[in-house]
């Protein structure tokens, strides 16, 4: 994911660098033909590329608008994921009280928030088609990595196996029935944010809208030279380069938006997302460490320290 402001500019046109190269000798070889064949006749008024390019336009800021309402809802998802981790580790660590048989039970608390930590870098990898099993050895016990070994839809599973636990914290006595209802109900947030999530990701944006606008593009960039060569003979290439090149970046940032779990710099920044979460749900667990665990856990979570690479 992109995050900084300044994007190098090698980065934004070595998207459509071979285009510019395929544009710049068109228009270079118009140039030539045009002016050693005398070939003067041959001109295009200026009006038609004019209404030409506004109607591609306005068609393309019509599907860049809908790229980017897919990329803002994918967005949206994954804050409303980001709210819900955060109020299932308040609920995990306020609703279970810890004042007697403590480590029994902040050794479920824990194991419970740091199974959400792993869900949510799951999800991030599922949405990307990677494999979801990998680098979850320090958030899950043995028995929830066995438990998932044979299973393709590792966030799901792990959504599973949180509602077991919820229902072992009531039958306990730990939680009453108005807090696991209040739990559960935070479990099916994640389980929505995931299907819409998935919905984006399977939905294909309509590939004819895309072909045709590619091809009114090349169309109008075909003609482009024929209309500026007469007022501005050899400036007409680097014209011709300069204005192609603005409706090649659109439609190339159109493509990239429309899909926000690509894997992409351009993506919906999901790692960094989880980071955030795994930070935070982190700190919320330190604050409820019992006196005599606290050291331990703190030289354990810095021995288990995970990186991810988008």
């Amino acid at each position: 994911m992109l995050l900084k402001e300044n994007i190098p500019a090698t980065y934004v046109f070595g998207k459509i660098k071979k285009e510019l190269i395929m544009v710049a000798i068109y228009s270079s070889v118009i140039y030539f033909i045009h002016q050693y064949y005398n070939l003067k006749e041959i001109s295009i008024p200026l009006a038609v590329p004019t209404i030409l390019g506004t109607i591609i336009s306005l068609l393309l800021a019509f599907r860049s608008n809908q790229a980017y309402d897919r990329w803002w809802e994918a967005r949206q998802l994954w804050g409303a994921i980001v709210n819900d981790c955060r109020t299932f580790t308040r609920q995990v660590l306020t609703f279970v009280d810890s004042s007697y048989d403590g480590e029994e039970k902040w050794a479920l608390k824990e194991r419970i928030v740091k199974r959400q930590i792993a869900w949510c870098y799951s999800l991030s990898h599922h949405l990307r088609k990677q494999n979801s099993k990998q680098n979850l050895e320090a958030y899950l016990t043995e028995d929830d990595l066995n438990n998932i070994k044979n299973l393709d839809h590792v966030p799901l599973a792990l959504n599973e196996l949180q509602g077991h636990d919820l229902r072992t914290l009531y039958k306990l006595g730990w939680i009453n029935e108005f807090q696991q209802i209040n739990m559960d109900n935070t479990l099916t947030g994640f389980v929505n944010s995931m299907g819409g999530c998935e919905r984006i990701k399977n939905t294909v944006f309509p590939a004819t809208y895309s072909v045709y606008i590619h091809w009114l593009v090349l169309f109008f960039v075909l003609l482009l030279p024929f209309s500026l060569i007469e007022f501005f003979g050899i400036l007409q290439v680097p014209l011709v380069i300069a204005i192609s090149s603005a409706f090649f970046l659109i439609e190339k940032m159109a493509i990239h938006l429309q899909d926000p779990f690509e894997n992409m710099p351009t993506d919906t920044p999901t790692t960094t997302i989880s980071r955030k979460i795994e930070h935070d749900l982190k700190q919320m667990l330190k604050d409820e460490l019992p006196k005599d665990m606290e050291a331990a856990t703190v030289k354990q979570a810095s021995n288990q320290a995970v990186f991810y690479i988008l």
